[in-house]
């Protein structure tokens, strides 16, 4: 079936998948609900439509942060622990002991730029395959903004920007350049 679709086509699906999914089970909520004849059909399709709604929002936001695989390196996700291999660098870090992530965009493409205390920063390059695992590490910070950091990520700008910080404040780095 994929051969049926232009490849560009089957990138954006991708990219979109969940939303689409959301979209998927808000309209059959919808009609559920709109063609119910009873109280418990009604409620049964208000709950899809609420599900489904969840799921077109949470959707949207992973479609805007994923970006075009086709960067350097390869980043993987287990347990809490990012781990990126690239072709000059690499990185292991656990995401419960992040004290900074920034967004670096005087590089092309952009890097994140994630930082623990007493250990060398990890630069992830946002196209770098698999870096779309990084949303669902991000999520575990504590009081990340995630639209604000997905308006950044599609927004760059050409110097350091912070998008989380840890509470206590540890962590800082000495300078921005």
């Amino acid at each position: 079936m994929s051969g049926f679709f232009r490849p560009e086509a089957m990138a954006t699906l991708r990219r979109w998948r969940e939303a689409l999914i959301g979209l998927a089970v808000l309209i059959a909520g919808g009609l559920i609900a709109l063609a119910a004849l009873t109280v418990i059909l009604l409620g049964i399709g208000i709950a899809f439509a609420a599900i489904g709604l969840f799921l077109l929002w949470g959707g949207l936001q992973r479609g805007r942060f994923r970006q075009a695989a086709t960067g350097p390196g390869i980043v993987t996700l287990d347990e809490g622990r990012v781990t990126y291999m690239g072709p000059l660098d690499g990185g292991v870090i656990d995401i419960e002991d992040m004290t900074v992530l920034m967004l670096d965009g005087r590089s092309h493409p952009p890097v994140w730029v994630l930082r623990q205390n007493h250990a060398a920063p990890v630069h992830i390059p946002v196209t770098a395959t698999g870096s779309d695992r990084l949303f669902d590490a991000f999520l575990r910070l504590p009081g990340i903004q995630t639209g604000q950091m997905v308006w950044k990520l599609n927004r760059p700008e050409r110097n350091l920007v912070l998008i989380w910080e840890r509470e206590d404040g540890l962590g800082w780095p000495q300078a921005l350049n």
